[in-house]
């Protein structure tokens, strides 16, 4: 999964510089997601959310907008997001109807 690897450093790169030189890595065994995510608590975060400019708009989202339709595309269940929390995103053929 080296897109969830590639949107870590991107994310991180808003941060550091030496983002690039991370491990951040995303893979898959069996129908379970594994994501090395980075080492700090403030980088998790950071990463799996997004990063916001000084006025509060995003600017670049983070990896768990993406995480629900990866499992519902693994395992075939079905996470839903209140979006209030937290965005996340399907393809119109992958949502449920509410």
């Amino acid at each position: 999964m080296p897109g969830f690897g590639e949107k870590m450093r991107q994310v991180s790169l808003h941060f550091v510089p030496t983002a690039i030189l991370s491990r951040q890595v995303g893979a898959i065994r069996g129908q379970s997601l594994i994501l090395n995510l980075p080492g700090q608590p403030k980088a998790i975060k950071e990463t799996l959310e997004r990063v916001k400019d000084e006025q509060g708009n995003v600017m670049v989202k983070g990896i768990f907008s993406a995480i629900p339709y990866c499992l519902q595309l693994l395992s075939e269940i079905y996470i839903d997001i209140r979006a209030e929390i937290c965005e996340s995103f399907r393809p119109k053929s992958a949502r449920r109807n509410s």
